[in-house]
């Protein structure tokens, strides 16, 4: 019995099954390769998720939370942390927010999309649009914004008045907001409807449209923030501005932290003392790795490299590759006529991490400091994996 199997048997007796069986024991990262327990490589096109943005180890990282573990981890509500204050003031900053903006530090993004949900109802209206296809959480009020049937529908009734427009729509779109709408709720690209990417035009056209009629427009980065896309954030290739933008995943390069950000006074406003909160949102800990994980994307030059390294994407001629999409280093690789979870299988018997996010299309999402070497070593590899999927298909009975 190997290391890796003796723990999922471990894992299968003690943990909620809510995952089903984990693909692999992981031990170590290093960079943009892990390690799982039995001592087998892989280079990490996933990065946990959109969430290692500096991928493993990264020493800026592992240095700004080993201070801040000597000094202080956490300090609850009650008051507050320079880290926290820092982190608050650059995030700002780099979503060009007006004076009069905030942040409200929580531990994840569905808990981000709670506190944008909480917000909207203070707008006095409870009406919510969102797109189908959509992904904003699990917990019961995000997961009332979140399109997907299985997802939603064993824990019905959820919140009601969210209505759900076909991504893309414009048509739609303007039919659907009107002066008894609280908030639209978008990612600029849909990750987990398979990588999908709105228009220009379309995030314009929610702005223009939210603006009208006096509702707010939420833009979900949680996965497309923190320069994934080459940009700091999805949106502002569009020159829109929101009225709330959520985050999380790659913020805190690892360390889990979510941030609901409020764009303007008025919409800071909305929410007063008392009218929400969470224990640890804010802890000086994560709020060290955030501020680690804004220098080193600055310092290094991070989101020039994206766009860079993400070039070697944007046309893969392979045969069985339909096509790609996707912007930056979030990118679907759509199949042609393989299952993407065979593709999966393969890739990880080859050594590299991907998934499977729809049944034709594997989602990329690597850190951003991966190298135009090591991406393209995936691309060089991709042909004989497709080969492996393709082989193992026609071998199943």
């Amino acid at each position: 019995m190997t290391a890796g199997s003796d723990l999922l048997g471990r894992y299968a007796g003690s943990m909620v099954q809510v995952f089903g069986t984990p693909q692999l024991v992981l031990a170590s990262g290093d960079g943009c390769w892990v390690t799982d327990v039995d001592g087998k490589r892989y280079l990490d096109l996933l990065s946990g998720i959109a969430v290692n943005a500096l991928g493993h180890g990264h020493p800026a990282l592992v240095q700004a939370v080993t201070k801040q573990a000597e000094s202080a981890i956490h300090v609850s509500n009650f008051f507050t942390s320079e880290p926290a204050i820092a982190l608050a003031e650059r995030i700002l900053a780099v979503a060009d927010a007006p004076e009069g903006s905030g942040v409200f530090f929580a531990n994840s993004g569905t808990e981000a999309t709670e506190a944008a949900i909480k917000l909207s109802r203070r707008t006095g209206r409870t009406r919510i649009i969102a797109l189908e296809g959509s992904f904003h959480g699990r917990s019961t009020g995000a997961l009332a914004l979140t399109h997907k049937a299985a997802y939603r529908e064993p824990f019905e009734p959820l919140i009601p008045e969210v209505v759900f427009v076909p991504p893309g729509d414009a048509e739609a779109l303007t039919a659907a907001v009107d002066d008894a709408t609280a908030a639209v709720f978008l990612e600029p690209v849909q990750g987990e409807a398979g990588v999908r990417e709105l228009s220009v035009d379309y995030l314009r056209l929610a702005r223009e449209l939210t603006s009208v009629h006096g509702a707010l427009l939420v833009v979900d980065e949680i996965q497309t923030g923190i320069g994934r896309t080459g940009d700091w954030f999805a949106h502002q290739a569009s020159g829109i501005v929101p009225d709330a933008m959520t985050l999380a995943k790659g913020l805190g390069g690892g360390v889990p932290i979510g941030a609901l950000v409020t764009f303007g006074p008025d919409v800071t406003a909305l929410l007063t003392t008392g009218q929400h909160g969470t224990t640890f949102g804010g802890n000086p800990l994560a709020c060290a790795a955030g501020l680690a994980v804004l220098d080193t994307i600055e310092r290094d030059h991070l989101l020039e490299h994206v766009r860079r390294v993400a070039a070697l994407l944007d046309d893969v001629r392979i045969e069985g590759v339909a096509g790609t999409r996707g912007r930056g280093l979030l990118r679907a690789i759509e199949l042609d006529g393989i299952p993407s979870a065979a593709v999966m299988v393969a890739a990880r018997d080859a050594g590299f991490i991907v998934n499977a996010v729809t049944p034709t299309a594997l989602r990329l999402a690597p850190p951003l400091v991966i190298s135009e070497e090591q991406l393209q070593g995936f691309l060089d590899a991709l042909p004989s994996i497709l080969e492996a999927a393709r082989a193992a298909g026609e071998a199943a009975p």
